[in-house]
């Protein structure tokens, strides 16, 4: 059977405004032939015209191989574990956005040599803009923790620079679910391309996520405009079924979700993975107390991760888990996007 080139990409995900914008396409290109543009609204990735597949029929396919929108999309809620609690933080991080516990699990590797790099987004405390870094310090980390993971980026374009450019070999990778999805095709393809990557990842953190939104169309087509707030008067965005701004007089603004529906991303509204369930840990607010963040964890590898943290007194586990409310809202995704 012929590999897939890019054009079957283009005409089944990217012309049919499926793709996630994860990234993974661009990452794997071993041509370097594709890129996100700026703007707002961007849907999907361009190309400069090469593939080693299409143009001269030397066996490729990596990219059409990694897309998580390729296949069918899961219909389950919590997915499988071994355990599932709550935890935050046992030392202090300035700008966490819950409890901290992804910041104090990822710190703790570092330090201790579980990994060398984290794959993940910064953004620019001006402009909120995200972008996709690669972390190889835990202070780095910390003053980065915060970074708002409903900005949609590329995340996983970083993942072939610190594969490919900077040579880490254990790599932890924090992202939402379509990122994860991505990495578990990594993972488990035969694609000999693939295997620099799927060798490099030691570690998968996935996010609860119900969508992502476009940066430019939320910020500066929505907030700006509409509510007269620039970038620089946000101290932080949190969502739990609406948009709460906390600006940097520590007033707040609430947002209804439905007003912010034309900014979500085209490709998120196929999506029926809330909570990460391809990750090595699961984390996200929902579900634990306030102050706390709710971990999935899903093996022995994320277990290995967060029993480390927690021994080295990075970590610390709080009472109050409630699955239902994990459940309830991952019912939901599904039911509102599998028919689409």
């Amino acid at each position: 059977m012929a590999e897939k080139s890019y054009l079957d990409l283009k005409s089944g995900v990217w012309d049919a405004k499926k793709c996630s914008g994860c990234g993974a396409c661009v990452a794997v290109c071993p041509a370097d032939a594709l890129s996100f543009a700026e703007g707002e609204m961007v849907a999907c990735p361009k190309s400069n015209g090469y593939c080693k597949q299409a143009t001269d029929n030397v066996p490729c396919g990596a990219c059409y191989a990694v897309c998580p929108r390729t296949g069918s999309q899961p219909d389950e809620t919590l997915g499988t574990y071994l355990d599932l609690l709550s935890a935050k933080a046992a030392f202090e991080i300035p700008h966490r956005q819950s409890g901290g516990a992804v910041t104090a699990i990822l710190a703790n590797a570092l330090d201790e040599g579980l990994i060398d790099a984290v794959v993940t987004v910064t953004e620019d405390p001006w402009t909120l803009k995200p972008s996709s870094a690669v972390i190889t310090k835990s202070e780095v980390l910390v003053r980065q923790a915060g970074s708002r993971y409903s900005w949609w980026v590329p995340l996983l374009a970083a993942l072939k620079e610190a594969v490919v450019t900077r040579k880490y070999t254990n790599i932890a990778v924090v992202g939402v679910p379509c990122v994860v999805q991505a990495i578990a095709r990594i993972r488990s393809d035969k694609n000999d391309l693939l295997y620099p990557y799927a060798n490099a990842i030691r570690l998968v953190v996935g996010l609860f996520c119900t969508e992502t939104f476009d940066h430019a169309a939320l910020v500066y087509g929505k907030l700006e405009k509409k509510y007269k707030l620039a970038p620089h008067e946000i101290k932080k965005l949190d969502i739990k079924g609406k948009l709460d701004i906390t600006k940097q007089d520590n007033t707040h603004l609430t947002v209804p979700l439905a007003e912010l529906d034309d900014t979500i991303r085209p490709g998120c509204r196929i999506c029926t993975d809330f909570s990460s369930l391809y990750a090595d840990i699961s984390a996200g607010a929902v579900g634990s107390p306030a102050g706390a963040t709710t971990l999935i964890v899903r093996n022995g590898t994320g277990k290995g991760f967060v029993e480390s943290a927690i021994r080295n007194g990075k970590l610390t586990v709080v009472a109050g888990t409630d699955t239902a409310l994990i459940e309830k809202l991952a019912a939901a995704k599904i039911r509102k996007n599998s028919s689409k």
